[in-house]
């Protein structure tokens, strides 16, 4: 069998904050190589697959991975060497039996989906085929699709030493009718951004995902600075720029159960901050909000669904951790319509794709994302492209590791004929 796994190899390398991750490099008997690096958050759900660090304070500051990479190096590596690589699902049951716990504890998930991503690319190697046409025979997706791109222009909370409450806003092409130009679209309001807040006398520092770091002092106010930025790059708010915001509210609840908006001196009910979100979209171009609520604030959630689940997408990130049994109890509940996928909250990439397409089964959208913590490694802008999930949130124009995602977008247009899903692909249902 040509393409069973001869060699697994896994090592410590840092990521785009400087920080320990894992890379896997496979090679199968026919020669072909796949390698893979995991990226790691900074604003994380509770219900994440673990990442497994070592702990010790004296390298990096507890945050090494080198337990992660010899459970790959040994125990990992003892089971699937001779495995064939083409079983996609196969080897990441195999990889979860082997670790035995729900939450990939045991090996760390960072280990293991390192292998699992490895794996997938030497295969598509050895077939000879674009990753993403491998990607897409594995999520049974007849049609690839160039996905809408939401971009971080303004960010605060844990991605930017909480200088705003509120930890990203983001643009959205509206009139692109490709990849190519939706990239463009956004450097304008990216470029013109800087230059707004430099007139303010507002900080330009990056935060984690590259966007900028103004310090805004409520989200209004933050709202108020997209709009000018989006008018002072020519382009008009609401007809050719949209506006999505990561609330990431989970890091904003205190002890008794309230949000605390440390930034704008306020603390609000679950209610207060549904009667927020609802202010901010009847008064701009909002069309998507992520975990606007806590991750176990279910009643809220309903009841935010209720009020606005038919004007714009809402999105769970912390709320759904990329797990399958997250994701019905929130559709049983009817919390959110659309659910951000992260390959390494889920842990392997078969795990992944099922939670893509039973969200596309019951009509929740779908945005594959990276991690506030990222590598050069681009394998979502070839995961987003193969499953046809129709968005992809990757992080501002800067910095070489979420660039060459989207560099990588650029080179898939190119090469192919996938069409461009546009804004229809944000679930808004009216």
């Amino acid at each position: 069998m040509h393409t069973a796994i001869k060699t697994v190899e896994a090592r410590q390398i840092l990521d785009s904050r400087g920080r320990p991750t894992i890379e896997v490099d496979i090679s199968l008997d026919d020669g072909s190589l796949g390698r893979a690096a995991v990226p790691s958050g900074a604003s994380t759900g509770t219900h994440e697959a673990h990442e497994l660090r070592d702990g010790d304070p004296q390298r990096y500051w507890g945050l090494g991975v080198l337990k992660a990479a010899a459970h790959v190096n040994t125990d990992i590596a003892r089971s699937i060497k001779g495995f064939d690589a083409m079983d996609q699902c196969g080897l990441d049951k195999r990889l979860c039996e082997l670790d035995g716990t729900e939450q990939l504890k045991r090996l760390g998930a960072n280990g293991i989906l390192g292998v699992s991503i490895a794996a997938c690319r030497a295969a598509a190697a050895s077939r000879g085929i674009p990753l993403a046409a491998h990607i897409a025979e594995l999520a049974g997706n007849p049609r690839q699709q160039m996905p809408l791109p939401m971009v971080n222009i303004l960010s605060g909370g844990l991605h930017a030493g909480r200088g705003m409450d509120v930890q990203d806003f983001l643009a959205i092409p509206a009139r692109a009718d490709s990849i190519d130009e939706a990239i463009h679209t956004i450097s304008l309001v990216r470029s013109a951004a800087a230059k707004v807040c430099q007139s303010r006398g507002l900080p330009t520092l990056l935060a984690d995902e590259g966007g900028l770091s103004p310090g805004c002092a409520s989200g209004m106010e933050a709202l108020q600075l997209m709009c000018q930025s989006i008018e002072a790059a020519g382009l008009r708010p609401g007809e050719d720029v949209l506006i999505a915001i990561d609330v990431a509210a989970t890091s904003l609840k205190d002890a008794d159960g309230n949000y605390r908006l440390a930034r704008e001196g306020k603390t609000l009910t679950s209610s207060e901050m549904v009667a927020m979100m609802r202010e901010w979209v009847d008064n701009y171009p909002v069309v998507s909000i992520e975990d606007g609520l806590d991750e176990e604030d279910w009643t809220g959630w309903a009841e935010l669904t209720r009020q606005l689940g038919e004007r714009i997408q809402l999105v769970g990130d912390d709320l759904f951790t990329t797990n399958l049994k997250r994701l019905q109890t929130g559709m049983d509940g009817k919390a959110a319509n659309g659910v951000l996928v992260k390959v390494n909250q889920n842990g392997t990439l078969s795990g992944t794709l099922d939670v893509v397409a039973h969200a596309r089964a019951h009509r929740y959208s779908t945005i594959i994302s990276a991690r506030s913590g990222e590598t050069e490694d681009a394998f979502i802008a070839d995961l987003a492209v193969g499953t046809a999930a129709g968005q992809i949130k990757i992080g501002s124009l800067r910095t070489s590791s979420t660039v060459g995602k989207y560099n990588q977008l650029l080179r898939i247009e190119a090469a192919g004929n996938a069409p461009y899903a546009g804004t229809q692909a944000l679930g808004i249902r009216k």
